[in-house]
């Protein structure tokens, strides 16, 4: 295993699809070939939704060659299992689904088998989150769709990040998401947006350098007073990239470096 750290992986959404398949055998190469996935996020849906992810993923893990090791836990009793939590050792990945963000951090939080996971990552697993995973894995989870309910804790591996997955389509379900997300946003915290079938990715596992792979684009988010332009008021020096009709106005967005494909925090 790999000293350190393991490799980071924020995704817009599209995991255990065949879309994805380059970036989580990335995220797996040169490491124990177990990649440990985790539903929760599903589980309030019911045991067909579990299943339906299960199903993904394993197809995932036959495309990659590596063993599927499937760790249901559907509350925090489960969360709590010392059973479930020894099935995360030596994981080459642990991947956290989509579904309920509030959920899945919720029932994750300060549990055995959350324990298991930051010990995996932190001896050198790669640790990935796609959409509620994604959000999780901050420190700011939302009600999505729910915007009079407050946000609550998430995972902490990234709290100065606050992750908008699905970005290019998530304006028609939760129209003042961004704002949401900026609304007391700590100093030093960054907004991202992740397109559908993308990921950025930090091999260095510090959550701080990242590269955007996959089909589309991430967007990092700040407030614009000029609606119209992208330019600055007074010095039509250009602020940022305006993506298309699907995003939210009265923002600017500024591409990961583009050309590289690139973010540093």
């Amino acid at each position: 295993m790999h000293p350190g750290p393991g490799p980071l992986a924020l995704v817009g959404s599209g995991e255990y699809l065949a879309v994805m398949a380059g970036v989580e055998g990335a995220l797996i190469e040169g490491r124990p070939r177990r990649y440990v996935q985790i539903p929760t996020a599903a589980a309030p849906e019911g045991p067909d939704r579990l299943r339906y992810w299960l199903d993904l993923g394993a197809a995932q893990a036959e495309r990659l060659g590596v063993q599927q090791v499937p760790v249901v836990v559907r509350d925090r009793d489960e969360a709590g299992s010392e059973d479930l939590a020894a099935l995360i050792a030596g994981a080459g990945l642990v991947y956290l689904s989509g579904g309920n963000p509030q959920f899945l951090a919720r029932t994750l939080r300060g549990t055995r088998v959350w324990a298991a996971v930051e010990a995996a990552w932190r001896s050198g697993a790669a640790l990935a989150g796609c959409s509620a995973g994604a959000i999780a894995l901050t420190d700011w989870v939302p009600a999505v769709r729910t915007p009079a309910r407050a946000p609550e804790p998430g995972l902490g591996v990234l709290p100065w990040l606050r992750v908008l997955p699905h970005f290019d389509r998530m304006r028609s379900w939760a129209p003042d998401l961004a704002t949401r997300a900026a609304a007391g946003a700590p100093p030093g915290t960054t907004v991202i947006g992740i397109d559908e079938d993308t990921a950025i990715v930090d091999l260095t596992g510090g959550g701080r350098s990242w590269q955007v792979h996959g089909r589309q684009q991430a967007w990092i988010l700040a407030a614009c007073q000029d609606q119209g332009t992208g330019q600055d008021r007074g010095t039509g020096q250009d602020r940022g990239y305006w993506p298309g009709s699907g995003y939210w106005p009265g923002w600017r967005y500024r591409p990961a470096v583009p050309g590289r494909h690139e973010y540093k925090d």
